[in-house]
């Protein structure tokens, strides 16, 4: 089974290579997956992709000319993929649904308090020999209220970390999770969550409905001085709005994993370029703002589970087994 691995890194190709699967022919193919570089998945017999490749109708058409039938994504999220088209043409399509829920939710805690400790200026300071403590002042955890926007697995592992801190945490979810309850969490509407919460994180997937779910109105609803933390899809957060926040002073901290137009930034090398987009270039400019590129995921323990799925659902989708979770989208006969 020839398998053309699109937006391939030097770790995919590791961790890929490791799983044992003989009857999977990885072809690491390091560009993005688009109209424009489809001619390279000519001769394969599926797809692996990643969250910034392209697999809309256009896409799709052309990949089932090919011969193409089944999309293994390497990630939970699948908004990249037009699943209406893909169930109309015939495509099965797999995601990795839960490969490790404490590594994005550890990674949202790392945002929290690196930005409320300020750990990365005084990391810098220290460098320089600068050992004055003025600017650094930062705040207990303890006591603080934290919102969860989406509860599912790395919603309730942030949900088991903050409560450690002795935090009181509100969620909101539209299916409320049992375990999420038992931790002493409350669900309130998502109005109550955004104007109670000192820290706010979002876990959520992309969806219509969630697509700038926090935008002018919301952010206006929030505390002064908030700490506003995204690790789940840059889209969920009006980029624009949260700059005209930035600049007001409304916004105390922002910490971004993702970013709403991050598909020609993140996960590329572009040390030695001039990066032409603006408005990520504004939010570098703000001393409270963090960013890290969409790295949350980004676990030895992560990886080893991402590539056992994928080859798992490859191999099921070779033998027309679509029985199992992972699968998005099953062929209309199965």
């Amino acid at each position: 089974m020839k398998v053309g691995v699109f937006s391939a890194k030097p770790y995919d190709r590791q961790f890929l290579q490791e799983v044992d699967a003989p009857d999977i022919d990885w072809h690491f193919i390091e560009t993005r997956l688009s109209e424009q570089t489809l001619p390279l998945a000519k001769g394969m017999d599926a797809i692996c992709a990643f969250v910034n490749d392209q697999l809309d109708t256009t896409t799709l058409s052309q990949l089932k000319k090919m011969g193409i039938m089944h999309i293994a994504l390497r990630c939970a999220g699948f908004n990249n993929v037009d699943t209406q088209a893909a169930q109309r043409l015939g495509f099965s399509v797999s995601r990795v649904p839960a490969y490790s829920p404490e590594a994005v939710a550890e990674h949202t805690l790392a945002l929290i308090l690196t930005l409320n400790r300020k750990l990365h200026k005084a990391y810098n300071r220290i460098k320089e020999g600068n050992f004055s403590l003025d600017g650094l002042m930062g705040f207990n955890l303890h006591g603080k209220t934290v919102g969860i926007i989406g509860t599912g697995r790395i919603g309730a592992a942030t949900c088991r970390i903050i409560s450690g801190f002795g935090c009181k945490i509100l969620c909101h979810d539209p299916s409320p999770n049992d375990e999420v309850k038992a931790m002493g969490a409350r669900y309130v509407p998502i109005d109550e969550l955004v104007s109670q919460a000192d820290i706010i994180s979002l876990h959520c997937p992309l969806t219509p409905e969630t697509r700038h779910m926090i935008n002018d109105a919301r952010l206006s609803q929030m505390k002064p001085g908030v700490m506003l933390i995204n690790t789940s899809r840059g889209a969920m957060v009006d980029t624009q709005a949260v700059i005209q926040h930035l600049k007001n002073g409304h916004i105390g901290y922002l910490g971004l994993d993702v970013y709403e137009m991050e598909g020609d930034l993140f996960f590329e090398d572009l040390s030695d370029q001039i990066i032409q987009d603006d408005v990520f270039q504004r939010l570098q400019t703000f001393p409270n703002v963090l960013i890290t590129g969409h790295q949350g995921f980004f676990t030895r323990e992560a990886m080893t589970h991402i590539a056992q799925t994928t080859a798992d659902n490859l191999l099921a989708s070779q033998q027309g087994d679509y029985s199992a979770p992972s699968f998005l989208v099953t062929p209309a006969s199965s």
